[in-house]
């Protein structure tokens, strides 16, 4: 596709104006709209939208209309596909408001069809028709704005033509059987039945993912769970019975982490540097402090893999303790319950390991800081160009980028190295995964930024062994969230619809049919800046526990409505312990206020 704003088109504007291939007021009675949903009635049914949601105004006829808001690269397409008869004459219809607007349909069998307007400042009509060929049976009706402009609407969309019969409901499949079952998730497959064109995957009677393979993967189980699962086909008549049922029970969780308090506080302490919050010694970290993560473990070069650990020299830190005394508060939090961790990375340290050689000597690097201050772990801090995708790796699921696939078996090799008791978690920024629900690295056309959504690989492949997640949900730009609207740092709705991605789940990329699936509660902690000095999006008190209320007990939510409710979410995290204690404890306060 052309994603140059297409002003050269307007000197042929007079072929598609909206009105110009009027609809004939003289149907025939067997034609029929066969387009489902058209006035948006039913919300998005029947529609997939890359960046698309329903409103109550403005709309031109009954009470719901779509809205759509184009990005950078994403034109905000919403599409739906409808079964016709071959050789046979189509009329597509339907208003928009807005600049740059598109109604079209593809897949004809012959020549593709739009319409669209530069200006529609109140409802416009699009009109446009098409002849499908002579083996078409199927073909995709869509709507997009353009590139980078404002939001449209779009309302009452119809396709006038000859009906099609749809039939009998498939077959109800049969084969059902399970794959590989962790303690997190259960792989399901079946036989494929003749004349499905789409699968409903039930998890316990509710229906909780739809595919169009013979294979699904549920996710966001918990462990040591038993649960029932069924299938049924899908075709354009509707949904069969369901299969018979096969039942699955998640092991037990690994280790890493497991005796973390049911509510934990994370925290990063500046051990190598002191910046203007001044240095901490380990000892008077106060005891709320949970997970205790040292700043920062730094590559030697951006590719080398070699891992050090250099503490604040006393020219920087006065009050920087000896080695000695550092080593024993570290285990003197360790008796005390608490988790230390050397965290990899941060804003100056990027970390690339492109080659083989380069994760081997990252693990072995880290390992020698682990074993030297006694650590029970380890966390991830990979920002700026450490992770980025490579144009053919779009299947999070199956990576291919070297970056990301040394990285995933460097953290392998670690966890396997030091057992279930090995505490792995990481710090990504939101563009990084929650961006991913619009974009995922290059992009279906290339041009995007390829290090969007990149973390969603590594989170993917050791989810079962990951400890805790704590996005950074500060120093970000606006995300989409799932309501398909933009949130904004600065409150507590921005930390409620960034978490409620975690816990939910999300298609990457607009894609239904890849889903990351959700997180356990448990593995999820909230990261939030100690102060206005710490970082940008920082809120008050107030803030915080509106936040919690919400996610923990769906109360106190303001505007956005979660996708459930979850008192297992595991706690806070913030950056950092030093800038907390410069602002007077704050957030530690906050938080031991909310959970006591």
């Amino acid at each position: 596709m052309d994603r140059f704003r297409p002003l050269a088109l307007l000197t042929a504007a007079a072929l598609t104006l909206p009105g110009v291939t009027a609809l004939s007021s003289a149907a025939r009675a067997a034609d029929a709209d066969l387009a489902r949903n058209g006035g948006f009635e039913a919300g998005l049914d029947g529609w997939t939208c890359t960046a698309g949601t329903t409103v109550d105004s403005p709309v031109r006829s009954g009470s719901h209309a779509l809205q759509a808001t184009p990005a950078g690269s994403d034109n905000a397409r919403c599409a739906q596909t409808v079964t016709v008869k071959p050789d046979s004459q189509y009329t597509l219809s339907g208003y928009v408001r807005g600049s740059y607007v598109y109604l079209g349909a593809s897949g004809t069998g012959t020549a593709d069809v739009s319409a669209w307007t530069q200006s529609a400042p109140s409802w416009q009509q699009l009109t446009t028709t098409f002849r499908t060929g002579p083996s078409t049976t199927r073909v995709t009706l869509y709507t997009h704005g353009w590139y980078g402009t404002g939001a449209y609407n779009a309302d009452d969309i119809s396709l006038i033509g000859p009906g099609v019969d749809a039939g009998q409901p498939p077959a109800a499949p049969t084969g059902l059987k399970t794959g590989a079952v962790t303690s997190s998730s259960v792989a399901l497959s079946w036989s494929a039945v003749p004349g499905a064109t789409g699968y409903a995957v039930y998890r316990d009677g509710a229906k909780v993912q739809t595919v169009t393979g013979t294979s699904a993967t549920i996710g966001g189980l918990s462990p040591s769970t038993a649960y029932g699962f069924q299938v049924a086909a899908v075709n354009d008549a509707g949904e069969s019975a369901k299969s018979a049922t096969v039942t699955a029970t998640t092991p037990a969780r690994p280790g890493g982490g497991t005796d973390l308090p049911a509510h934990a506080l994370v925290g990063y302490l500046h051990a190598s540097f002191a910046n203007g919050s001044g240095y901490t010694r380990m000892a008077d970290v106060p005891d709320s402090w949970d997970v205790i993560d040292l700043a920062f473990g730094e590559p030697t070069s951006v590719t080398s893999g070699d891992i050090r650990f250099d503490r604040c020299p006393v020219t920087e830190c006065p009050n920087v303790e000896s080695d000695t005394d550092f080593k024993a508060a570290i285990k003197a939090k360790q008796a005390a319950g608490k988790k230390v961790l050397i965290s990899i990375g941060g804003q100056n340290g990027q970390v690339q390991l492109t080659t083989t050689a380069a994760r081997d000597t990252f693990v072995t690097s880290v390992s020698r800081i682990i074993d030297e201050y006694g650590l029970d772990g380890l966390d991830i801090d990979f920002e700026g160009h450490s992770l980025s995708l490579n144009a053919d790796d779009t299947d999070f699921k199956n990576p291919k980028t070297p970056v990301i696939v040394n990285l995933i078996s460097a953290l392998k090799t670690l966890k396997a190295k030091y057992g279930d008791d090995f505490v792995l978690t990481m710090a990504p920024e939101t563009f990084f995964v929650q961006l991913g629900y619009q974009y995922y690295g290059t992009g279906q056309w290339g041009g995007q930024d390829p290090r969007a959504g990149a973390y969603l690989p590594v989170i993917h492949a050791l989810r079962d062994d990951l400890t805790l997640l704590h996005v950074q949900d500060y120093n970000s730009g606006p995300i989409m969230g799932l309501d398909n609207q933009y949130h904004s740092m600065g409150g507590a709705d921005f930390h409620i619809a960034m978490t409620d991605m975690l816990l939910t789940g999300f298609p990457v990329a607009g894609n239904a049919s890849n889903v990351f699936p959700p997180l356990r509660p448990d593995q999820v902690a909230i990261g939030m800046p100690a102060s206005t000095n710490a970082g940008n999006g920082h809120v008050p008190p107030a803030e915080v526990t509106k936040t919690l209320d919400c996610l923990t007990k769906r109360t106190n939510c303001g505007s956005y409505a979660t996708h459930g409710t979850w008192p297992a979410l595991r706690g806070l995290m913030t950056w950092s312990i030093n800038w907390d204690r410069y602002s007077n404890w704050e957030f530690q306060r906050t938080f031991d206020g909310y959970f006591g």
